[in-house]
C-alpha cells in the first residue's frame, strides 16, 4: 500500500522522546511489550485520603535535574518532561538550524502540570507556616509546560499547553496539523506530561472510577482505571527527515544497513458530543465521529488500519462504548488492545504516550501490543477482535483513541510514507 499517495498531508516524525512505567530505554520498552508486564505497575497505599490501596503506573529511573538557568521551572513534572525531551534532542537542534528559532512551535498537552509541587508546598505552608521559598504558584499553571520546553530548547515560535482532560496530548497534533499547514511554523514539538498527584488520584476515587487491581480492559471483571505518569514528545514537519529516528535510537538491534521508510502523522480526527459532563455517550456516537474524520483526513479506508490502540480505560462504560463505535466502523477484521496496563492512565499525557508506543511499534517492526486482562471478555461487548500474541502489523497504518471527559474525543492515524 502506497500511504503517501492515500494520505492527504503526512506530518513527518523525526524523533520521539517517551518515559512512563513501560521504562526510558527503547530495549526495556520493547522487552515489557513482548513480555506483557511491566513490574512499575505497583500497588500504591499511601495516596488515596481514606487509606485504601490502588495500582499506579510509576516511573522509577531517576530524573535530571533541570540547567540552572530554569531553576523556575523546578517541577517534578518538568523534570520528568525533561528525561523524554532529551531523546528529540538532536532533532530539535538539527530544526533550529535548518528553520530558525522563531519558526518551531510548542504545543503539548498536560491536565496536573506542577500540582504535586503545590501539594507538597501546601503541606509545608501548613505545618510551618510558610510556603517553601522555591515554590511559585506559576509552577502548577497548566501553561508551565510549554513554556518550559520553549525556554529549554531556547526556540520563540508559537508556545501554548492544550488541556481538554486525556484528550490534551492527542488534540496537539491538530493543532500542529493546523500550524504546519498554515505556515506560522515549518516544525512543531508535540506530546505531553503529567505526573502522579493526590488530587487527581483522589478525584477519581471520589468517583469510584480506581480499580484496586490492575486495571483489566474489555473483561466482564473490569473495575476501573489505574492512573499513570507519563512525558511522550515528537517533532513534528511537513518536510521529510534525512534520517529516521535521527538522535533517538538506543535499540540494541537497530540495522543499520536497513533503510527505514518515514513514519508520519497520516490523520487525525475529532468531535466534542458534550453528552455528560464525565460519563461518555452509551453509543459511542463521538468516537465514531472521530475515527471516521481520521479515516478522511488521511484519505485511507478502515481496511488500510492494521491496529488500533484503543482507549480502553477498564471502566463498564468506556469499554462498552468504544468496541459498539470500533465495530460499526471497522467490524471484526483489525485487531485491538489497550496498552492501559503497561501504563497506567496517563491522562493528559495519554494520547501521546499511545502515539509513542505506535511509534515504536513501526519504527522496530514490533509485533501488535497484546490486550493485557483475565481472559474473560466481556459478553456485552461488540464483537471486536482483542489483539493476541505475536501479531504483526503488516506495513498498515495504526489509529489510537483518546476520550475525554464532556466527550471530548480525538482519533489519530500514524503509518509509513514510502518513497
Amino acid at each position: 500500500m502506497n500511504q503517501r499517495a492515500s494520505a492527504a498531508t503526512p506530518l513527518y516524525i523525526h524523533s520521539c522522546g517517551f518515559h512512563s512505567a513501560l521504562g526510558l530505554e527503547h530495549n526495556d520498552i520493547h522487552a515489557r511489550l513482548a513480555q506483557g508486564h511491566s513490574p512499575d505497575m505497583q500497588i500504591c497505599n499511601d495516596m488515596l485520603n481514606d487509606g485504601t490501596s490502588t495500582v499506579i503506573g510509576k516511573v522509577t529511573a531517576d530524573l535530571p535535574a533541570l540547567p540552572a538557568a530554569l531553576k523556575a521551572f523546578d517541577t517534578y513534572n518538568n523534570r520528568l518532561a525533561q528525561s523524554a525531551l532529551a531523546q528529540i534532542a538532536p532533532s530539535v537542534a538539527h530544526a533550529i538550524t535548518q528553520y530558525g528559532s522563531d519558526r518551531i512551535a510548542v504545543v503539548v498537552g498536560s491536565s496536573t502540570s506542577g500540582i504535586a509541587d503545590g501539594e507538597t508546598a501546601l503541606k509545608a505552608q501548613a505545618n510551618g507556616g510558610e510556603f517553601p521559598s522555591e515554590f511559585h504558584y506559576h509552577q502548577q499553571e497548566l501553561g508551565n509546560l510549554s513554556e518550559f520546553i520553549a525556554d529549554f530548547f531556547q526556540i520563540q515560535g508559537p508556545t501554548y499547553t492544550v488541556s481538554t482532560a486525556c484528550s490534551s496530548s492527542g488534540r496537539v497534533f491538530l493543532s500542529a496539523q493546523r500550524l504546519l499547514q498554515s505556515g506560522l511554523a515549518d516544525a512543531v514539538i508535540v506530546g505531553g506530561a503529567d505526573s502522579l498527584c493526590k488530587l487527581t488520584l483522589n478525584g477519581f476515587h471520589g468517583l469510584e472510577a480506581l480499580s484496586n487491581e490492575l486495571c483489566n480492559p474489555f473483561s466482564a471483571n473490569r473495575k476501573g482505571i489505574n492512573i499513570g505518569e507519563a512525558a511522550a514528545f515528537m517533532l513534528l514537519s511537513q518536510d521529510k527527515p534525512s534520517m529516521v529516528d535521527e538522535g533517538t535510537d538506543t535499540s540494541s538491534d537497530k540495522n543499520t544497513n536497513k533503510k527505514m521508510p518515514a513514519i508520519a502523522l497520516l490523520g487525525a480526527g475529532d468531535s466534542s458530543d458534550a453528552h455528560h459532563i464525565s460519563a461518555p455517550h452509551p453509543e459511542g456516537n463521538g468516537a465514531e465521529e472521530a475515527m471516521q474524520k481520521a479515516l478522511t483526513n488521511a484519505q485511507l479506508t478502515p481496511s488500510d488500519i492494521g491496529y488500533i490502540n484503543a482507549h480502553g480505560t477498564a471502566t463498564p462504560l468506556n469499554d462498552e462504548m468504544e468496541a459498539k463505535a470500533i465495530h460499526r466502523v471497522f467490524g471484526e477484521l483489525v485487531p485491538v488492545s489497550s496498552t492501559k496496563p503497561f501504563t497506567g492512565h496517563t491522562l493528559g499525557a495519554a494520547s501521546a504516550v499511545e502515539a509513542a508506543i505506535c511509534w515504536h511499534v513501526l519504527r522496530y517492526n514490533l509485533a501488535i501490543p497484546q490486550q493485557i486482562n483475565d481472559g474473560e471478555r466481556a459478553d456485552s461487548l461488540a464483537p471486536i477482535q482483542l489483539a493476541e500474541q505475536h501479531i504483526a502489523l503488516n506495513n498498515k497504518a495504526i489509529l489510537s483513541n483518546s476520550f475525554a471527559f464532556g466527550g471530548n474525543n480525538i482519533s489519530l492515524i500514524f503509518g509509513y510514507v514510502y518513497d
